[in-house]
């Protein structure tokens, strides 16, 4: 799976507290949901990478 695709690095995958599981804070449309679900070569728009040590790797 590349990374584009994959949500446990990325910044919008929270812990839900009311569900008690993680999940995608954007709201996906449905035509999306259905694309993100069905199609393995899909890129989620909204990824972004959730690494917090990307920064300090950059300045080093």
């Amino acid at each position: 799976m590349s990374n584009i695709n994959c949500c446990d690095t990325c910044t919008f995958y929270i812990y839900d507290d009311d569900y008690e599981c993680y999940t995608c804070d954007r709201n996906l449309d449905e035509d999306e949901m259905v694309r993100f679900l069905s199609d393995s070569q899909y890129q989620c728009p909204y990824y972004r990478c959730g690494d917090e040590y990307r920064v300090v790797r950059k300045q080093m």
